[in-house]
């Protein structure tokens, strides 16, 4: 639209709302003219609003009510898994693996294990779920099985939360096993984006793993 086109545009629509405003104001005249029994005699019930189509709509009791059913909807559909508690934890993106920045150190505790220890990228937020970690061995993809006996929880990752997993390599007695020197991780078996970390020279023969821990005295691997 040219210049003074939208200006013409502007000003015949000043007009209009202009001549719309006195046309309203007259209309409110003569109504306050025809006097409070004329307004008393009016058929809309007590407690009750028009609506612009002229219909009554129900009063105050009955929009608290319809208003009170709306809220307890959203409550009951509101994002969130139930835990089995009578809580709710938050349901937001998951994590994949290449949302986190990985680490790994060696322990000395339980007889040796490696920490694994998770960031979420700069400008991500996302949710490991409460569940193991996939951790995988060598060619033949050896998986961890779970060091402990309860499911973990939910945890956020987002700006320097950083949560932990311990893997103990080998869980049996004796010399066997096999010689490797890195582990692959995912968040979850489906996860297309595992990631493949060094741990330095371990020998793997049962391994396990713990839940994610946002304390990693938590994540000790212990048999």
């Amino acid at each position: 639209m040219s210049g003074s086109r939208r200006k013409a545009f502007l000003v015949s629509a000043v007009l209009v709302g202009g001549a719309m405003l006195m046309t309203a104001c007259q209309d409110s005249d003569a109504a306050t003219d025809t006097g409070a029994a004329q307004g008393s005699s009016s058929a809309t019930p007590a407690g009750s609003a028009v609506t612009p189509s002229g219909s009554s709509t129900a009063g105050s009791n009955q929009g608290t009510g319809k208003g009170s059913d709306a809220t307890g909807k959203g409550t009951e559909d509101g994002v969130g898994s139930d835990t089995g508690n009578g809580e709710r934890e938050p349901v937001g993106q998951s994590c994949g693996a290449n949302d986190v920045s990985w680490s790994t150190r060696s322990e000395s505790q339980a007889g040796g294990y490696i920490l694994i220890i998770a960031k979420a990228k700069s400008g991500i937020t996302c949710y490991l779920p409460a569940a193991l970690p996939t951790v995988a061995f060598g060619s033949d993809g050896t998986e961890a099985g779970p060091a402990e006996q309860t499911a973990g929880k939910q945890i956020k990752l987002s700006g320097s939360t950083t949560a932990y997993a311990g893997v103990n390599p080998k869980t049996t007695n004796g010399n066997g096993g096999k010689e490797l020197d890195s582990i692959i991780v995912a968040i979850g078996d489906d996860d297309p984006n595992p990631v493949s970390l060094p741990v330095g020279t371990i020998t793997v023969d049962h391994p396990s793993v713990t839940n994610w821990h946002t304390a990693a005295k938590d994540a000790v691997p212990f048999s």
